[in-house]
């Protein structure tokens, strides 16, 4: 398996563990009667599980634009150093993310996003050269 595949496997399992790093948080603010009732009302969290439920959709959102990328070079036979350093860009920094965002770290978040995203670009990259 490509070191491509790998890492989107890897982000994969980011993606599952932010969920549930985020689902656990929250349940100490709103507690477990909020998360087994209707949902009706916005779950009110703040600090902490808040920065790590934004962290997680922030995710959801380039997530899908990074598989979609990689899978784009794994099945055009489009692999280069370019596709391996913007999965290594991409996981990474969106694993750094994480505890960045959660303790409210000042430009580092923006920049491990802007760091992530530029590895979507270097995958995409691939698929030109």
């Amino acid at each position: 398996m490509s070191t491509e595949l790998w890492l989107l496997a890897a982000s994969l399992v980011l993606a599952l563990a932010q969920i549930g790093l985020q689902s656990l948080s929250a349940k100490k603010q709103t507690g477990v009667e909020w998360s087994v009732g209707p949902r009706d009302e916005e779950r009110p969290v703040a600090g902490v599980p808040a920065r790590l439920e934004r962290a997680q959709r922030n995710l959801m959102e380039t997530l899908p634009l990074f598989i979609g990328a990689v899978l784009l070079v794994v099945v055009a036979q489009r692999t280069s150093w370019a596709s391996e350093l913007g999965a290594h860009l991409f996981f990474w920094a969106r694993l750094a993310y994480v505890p960045a965002y959660a303790a409210g770290i000042p430009w580092v978040r923006s920049i491990l996003w802007n760091v992530a995203t530029l590895g979507i670009v270097f995958v995409l990259a691939s698929l030109l050269i």
